[in-house]
Parts: structure tokens; sequence; C-alpha cells
């Protein structure tokens, strides 16, 4: 098996997470021992942001290293985990809401693919990008 971000890579629909991830300076963080669990948004969850907010995120590293670290659970939350728990502690230090009454989502993202494993944690894939309360009243 592959690390997090290796794993990623060969997804192939994680190339501007990916880019993010490298940009804010968080490559040794996710290629690190973990565990840890990423909520990955696709490319298409990229794209779907304001135009020109990815933008200026690659622009000021403290705010998007902030929005990537909330996508990031400690450990290795796996969906049986998830449908236990109504929230989850993020990387980044807020909460995220995890509601399993129609399908999982997280926040109010859906979880449209779970429980891709990793050497050090897990993958679920998301269909939009999380944004924590803290930036998004800031925007």
């Amino acid at each position: 098996m592959a690390d997090l971000l290796a794993t990623a890579t060969q997804a192939g629909s994680f190339k501007t997470l990916l880019a993010a991830i490298e940009a804010a300076g968080l490559v040794d963080t996710l290629s690190g021992d973990g565990p840890l669990t990423v909520l990955a948004p696709t490319d298409e969850a990229f794209a779907a942001l304001p135009e020109g907010t990815l933008d200026s995120l690659l622009q000021d590293t403290p705010k998007l290293k902030k929005i990537l670290t909330y996508h990031v659970l400690f450990g290795d939350v796996r969906s049986d985990d998830l449908l236990q728990i109504d929230e989850a502690p993020t990387v980044e230090g807020s909460i995220i809401a995890v509601d399993h009454s129609n399908g999982v989502k997280v926040n109010e993202a859906t979880v449209t693919q779970m429980d891709i494993l990793t050497d050090n944690g897990v993958i679920h894939v998301i269909d939009s990008v999380l944004i924590p309360a803290l930036i998004a009243g800031h925007s």
C-alpha cells in the first residue's frame, strides 16, 4: 500500500488538492506516520468554488493551511466510525459535523466514496470543499 499522498496521486482526481497541499507545506504532515483521515475534495469540488477563491487561497498560505487541515481528522476514522459519531475534531482545531440521516455528510459535503485505505490512514472522497466557520465569515 501507498501513503495518503501517493494514494491520492494515483487516484488522479485530486490534482488540485495535492497542489494545494504542496503550496501549504503540508506534504510532510500527510506523508508522516499517522494515522490520519483525509476528507478529500475532488478536482470538481475545487472547481465549484466561487471564481478566484482558489487562486486567492494559493496566495495566502496561512489561510490555505487552515482550510486544508480542516479536511484532516486525527486517527484512522473508517466508515463504521463515521456512522457512530455526530462530530469530529479536525487537525485545524475546529469540529466538523457528521450527518448520516441520508448517506454520510460532513458539514455540507456528501461523502461519495469511503474507506480508501493507505499505509498511514484512510481517505474519504467528498463532493465539496469544507471551509471553517472562522474563514467563511471573513470571505
